[in-house]
């Protein structure tokens, strides 16, 4: 449903993705099913918080009425119907994706650890060059 290839589901797609599954919404239930689980508060939702969805689903933490539970329902299996191989199948696309978000979750932290690098190595060249300057002031 990420249509725009960037790694988020945004207002438009989710409007998308909920009329496809047979639950259309408003626009404003949209941008409300976006707000309940919207931790970063961008106003589209990451893979992070697509998880959230089915994780406050289980914990029973959604209205009945509200889009977000409706989307949770939908996206539940029933192993009566679809079969034992079926829902191995869904546990296991389930499982991957969770491991897809943790790998996606040690990169954010690998890319803060090195900004983090670059700053403190161009704070030590500015107090070097500090330093080196008061030298020829005197």
């Amino acid at each position: 449903y990420d249509a725009g290839k960037d790694g988020f589901i945004d207002l438009m797609e989710l409007k998308l993705m909920m009329e496809k599954l047979g639950a259309p919404q408003t626009h404003l239930g949209l941008k409300n099913m976006i707000k309940e689980v919207d931790e970063d508060l961008d106003s589209k939702l990451s893979f992070r918080e697509f998880l959230l969805i089915f994780r406050k689903a289980a914990a029973g933490e959604l209205q009945e009425d509200s889009g977000l539970h409706a989307l949770a329902r939908l996206s539940e299996i029933d192993v009566s119907t679809e079969g034992v191989k079926g829902a191995k199948s869904f546990f296991e696309a389930k499982v991957q994706a969770i491991h897809d978000a943790s790998r996606f979750e040690e990169e954010i932290k690998a890319e803060q650890e090195e900004k983090k690098k670059q700053a403190e190595e161009l704070k030590q060249r500015k107090a070097a060059f500090k330093e080196l300057q008061s030298t020829f002031k005197q």
